[in-house]
């Protein structure tokens, strides 16, 4: 056939990269905040050297012990389902002019009343808004008005009907909508 021997027999040997997946996973819990870049640099400097340019010998057993290069180190962290923990954003106090915290804690009933909009979609399709009104103090849902559309005029109807039957609250917490900033609803 043409074909030499040892290339028939050859058996390829499967690689048995345990110790580096340890080392790895050791490293990535002592280092929390690293990446597989970081990861790599240091298992080279615990000894674990990276290979040239060897796009197909990706890792191997040497005399010196393992070889790993940035490759494997990708590999083994994506197989190992490794990531870095994503960044969260401090959270920005409100400050007043005499540095107190603006955010007001409810005290008795009625004193601090939470308006928000939920949207969602019917199964058909259709979008509708609920406005819920939420006293903080009691955490009781004063009400959920529901409709397909809400504007600052439903939000002012629904607000009457509350004040009637519940009284006037001393605050009014919301975000800034269009509908809770609409100059009849601040009046």
């Amino acid at each position: 056939m043409g074909v030499a021997r040892s290339s028939l027999r050859y058996q390829p040997k499967p690689a048995n990269d345990d110790e580096l997946r340890l080392a790895m996973i050791r490293l990535a819990k002592q280092y929390g905040r690293y990446g597989y870049r970081n990861l790599h640099a240091k298992l080279r400097m615990e000894g674990w050297p990276p290979l040239g340019r060897i796009a197909l010998q990706i890792a191997c057993r040497a005399k010196d012990g393992w070889q790993a290069n940035h490759i494997k180190a990708v590999l083994l962290w994506a197989e190992e389902g490794l990531q870095r923990p994503h960044r969260h954003k401090k959270r920005k106090r409100l400050y007043h002019k005499d540095s107190s915290v603006i955010r007001l804690r409810p005290v008795h009933p009625n004193h601090i009343w939470a308006i928000d909009f939920v949207h969602d979609k019917l199964s058909n399709g259709r979008s509708y808004k609920m406005l819920t009104v939420l006293d903080e103090y009691t955490r009781e849902a004063l009400c959920v008005a529901v409709r397909p559309k809400m504007n600052a005029t439903d939000v002012l109807d629904v607000m009457h009907r509350l004040v009637m039957k519940h009284g006037k609250p001393e605050f009014i917490r919301s975000n800034n909508g269009p509908e809770f900033i609409a100059a009849q609803l601040q009046d």
